[in-house]
């Protein structure tokens, strides 16, 4: 038969998804713990339970000895001849104690280390249930907000939504659900904290990989994800099948895929661009819907120069720099994004340049920009090394060459600057009229 105790111990284990074990461990500890309130420090006890009689069992141990100098821990021969008669000098005996002595207080004390440990046991089991789910995507209600942060309930536990995690914008009431990305999970002293997250880039590659079965599955990989939260986004994805297209599969039939995640992300704009091994490649399309005409790789710089068709150039830019800057981010390479015009009366003053340099012909000047220096200030920062692999140009004539470009550039800069000076003070120019570059440095958005 079952006995009471038993059965709460049974009865509690399930409810707080505590094992048994822990339990009447806690509860032995506990009734220790009672037991010392009682009787004091002195006492030899051992506090085990019962699992046939289903009760806690407290045995207070004395040795047996000759001559008794502490009745707590000691006992006579002739004492212990009466509880067991083999006893011989030496021996410890086991005395079973009444625990329905312990009176109130000490049945208080044994309680309070019983939730003491109930408590420590479920901290320790929520972490351990938390501690591997960093990543995943949670549901929760928003349960109070304190100091900014949103405080949603998972249930079993709490989680906090900082300040900085929430999208600009987006508002919550007490009693909506929500749904955010696991960022961090820490363990302290007063329990586990669970850090949530809406506007890290990996929150929207776990939507998709929710939507898109292909991705769990291994055929599609997320390969980089850059975002401005709130307003757009922009995912490149690959795909291990050549049969399968990754742009496709995350869109889905007639775009459903896609829009669960715009939806859910309350109309946050989402690009899905094909990766491409190849960086110049990649960046066309992450530039998309812009058309690119020509790239220009600076590996040394990990810089591009992109042109486009005049009329496409306010798209490839984007709204403040947004679409160039997240294609930027994406990418991991500094751009330039310039139009097909500017681009080429660059070129034209550059080649001009070239010619006006003492002793620069026509085809000194086609040599030059055949090799790569493009203009004056390209040839200023070249080496002898560098310019000696131009037809006709010895490594004297390459230092010539070198000094009279850094004087052309020395000079050509300060015509800039007077030019600069002698202009209304009142000439700053707006926002929109920056060059991509500074956008993209500047992270406007």
């Amino acid at each position: 038969m079952v006995s009471d105790l038993a059965r709460m111990i049974d009865q509690v284990s399930r409810e707080k998804a505590v094992e048994q074990d822990v339990l009447v461990k806690a509860l032995e500890e506990a009734v220790k713990a009672a037991a010392r309130k009682k009787y004091g420090p002195d006492y030899d006890l051992e506090v085990t339970f019962n699992d046939e009689l289903g009760e806690i069992e407290v045995f207070e141990f004395k040795e047996v000895v000759e001559n008794v100098t502490n009745e707590h821990v000691q006992v006579s021969l002739e004492e212990a001849h009466r509880m067991d008669p083999e006893s011989e000098f030496g021996d410890s005996l086991g005395i079973k104690m009444d625990t329905d002595t312990f009176g109130r207080i000490a049945a208080q004390s044994a309680k309070q280390v019983i939730m003491q440990r109930l408590k420590e046991a479920e901290r320790d089991i929520v972490y351990d249930d938390f501690k591997d789910r960093q990543g995943e995507i949670i549901n929760g209600i928003v349960q109070r907000f304190d100091r900014g942060s949103i405080i949603v309930n998972l249930g079993r536990t709490e989680a906090e939504l900082p300040p900085k995690e929430q999208v600009p914008k987006e508002s919550y009431k007490q009693g909506d659900r929500i749904r955010a990305y696991i960022l961090d999970v820490r363990q302290f002293s007063r329990g586990p904290q669970i850090i949530l997250s809406r506007t890290h880039p990996n929150f929207v590659s776990a939507l998709f990989e929710n939507e898109v079965p292909e991705i769990p599955e291994g055929i599609v990989q997320v390969m980089q994800v850059a975002r401005e939260p709130g307003g757009r986004t922009k995912i490149a994805v690959a795909s291990r099948d050549a049969d399968v297209d990754p742009v496709g599969a995350c869109v889905g039939m007639k775009g459903r895929r896609v829009q669960a995640v715009v939806q859910e992300l309350r109309g946050e704009k989402i690009d899905i661009v094909t990766w491409h091994p190849d960086s110049a490649k990649f960046i066309c399309n992450a530039l998309a819907p812009a058309e690119i005409i020509r790239v220009i790789v600076d590996e040394d710089n990990r810089s591009m120069e992109v042109v486009v068709q005049d009329d496409q150039l306010s798209l490839a830019i984007g709204k403040r720099g947004q679409n160039v800057r997240l294609a930027s981010r994406l990418s991991g390479w500094r751009l330039d994004v310039n139009s097909e015009s500017n681009y080429n009366q660059t070129l034209k003053d550059g080649y001009k340049s070239l010619l006006e340099l003492p002793g620069v012909g026509e085809k000194r000047a086609a040599d030059l920009y055949e090799e790569g220096f493009r203009s004056s200030r390209d040839v200023a920062g070249a080496t002898i090394a560098d310019l000696v692999v131009v037809d006709g140009i010895s490594e004297k004539g390459a230092e010539k060459l070198i000094e009279s470009a850094i004087q052309y550039v020395h000079e050509e800069a300060a015509r800039l600057d007077s030019e600069k000076n002698t202009e209304p003070e009142d000439t700053a120019l707006p926002d929109s009229d920056k060059s991509v570059s500074e956008m993209v440095s500047d992270g406007e958005g």
